[in-house]
């Protein structure tokens, strides 16, 4: 069964929450950021496998991990992102300037040329990309509210807020998990531009109430980022 999709913040935006107990969107939540965790030890801290190999398990694994979620919720993906769709698109390219604009800032590094730049263009741009914003900031701000909706605490003003507030909260969780599983990320301060980045696209969601403001903007950032040149872009992990 399909139900319309919720947006955070604002009721008709927002799907029934349809016969799934409330703390199974926090478990998976949970299974999103032990998942992350678990990808990045294994296949980069561990393996040490390159990029656009690492990518084959990474993109394989969560892609599985959001369809599961996506039957489990009854979630209609095309109606998610018909819904107030201009909105995630003007949302996804103001991020999307400011996530380039950083990436520009960085140093710039070699690069692929011809058919290997193309295929990275799709490879660690786009699918990367996509997978990244969806896993990061999509799931952990949707699932929570739809914990809160279940519960009957998103009808007024205030608990819709406070629904978006664990929304970031779960946001930032799966991210930090996530970078966890990279040693590049474990030194200090190896965490804050991925949580500020992530948690500025989980709100882009939240306000304008479609995924496309955090999706957009993640893949704007990744095809930037091989552009500068992957070996010294920090958004690329992993480096070795």
């Amino acid at each position: 069964m399909t139900t319309k999709p919720l947006a955070p913040l604002t009721t008709e935006a927002l799907t029934a929450p349809g016969k799934r107990p409330w703390a199974g969107y926090l478990l998976w939540i949970a299974a999103a950021g032990v998942l992350g965790f678990a990808i990045a030890a294994v296949f980069a801290g561990l393996l040490h496998w390159p990029r656009n190999i690492y990518l084959v398990p990474y993109v394989g694994l969560v892609g599985l991990f959001l369809y599961g979620f996506a039957r489990w919720s009854g979630t209609s993906i095309l109606d998610l992102v018909r819904h107030k769709w201009i909105w995630g698109l003007v949302g996804g390219v103001l991020l999307g300037f400011w996530t380039v604009g950083n990436i520009l800032s960085q140093p710039a590094s070699s690069r692929s040329e011809g058919l290997s730049l193309a295929f990275d263009l799709l490879w660690v741009g786009v699918a990367y990309g996509l997978v990244d914003g969806l896993l990061l900031a999509v799931l952990p701000v949707f699932a929570a509210w739809r914990a809160f909706s279940g519960l009957g605490w998103t009808a007024h003003g205030w608990d819709k807020i406070a629904a978006g507030l664990v929304g970031m909260l779960a946001n930032l969780f799966v991210t930090v998990a996530y970078h966890l599983g990279y040693p590049e990320c474990r030194v200090a301060g190896g965490l804050f531009g991925p949580l500020l980045g992530n948690a500025a696209m989980a709100l882009g969601y939240i306000v304008s109430g479609n995924p496309i403001a955090a999706t957009v903007s993640h893949i704007a950032m990744h095809i930037a980022g091989v552009l500068q040149g992957p070996a010294s872009v920090l958004q690329l992990p992993p480096h070795y």
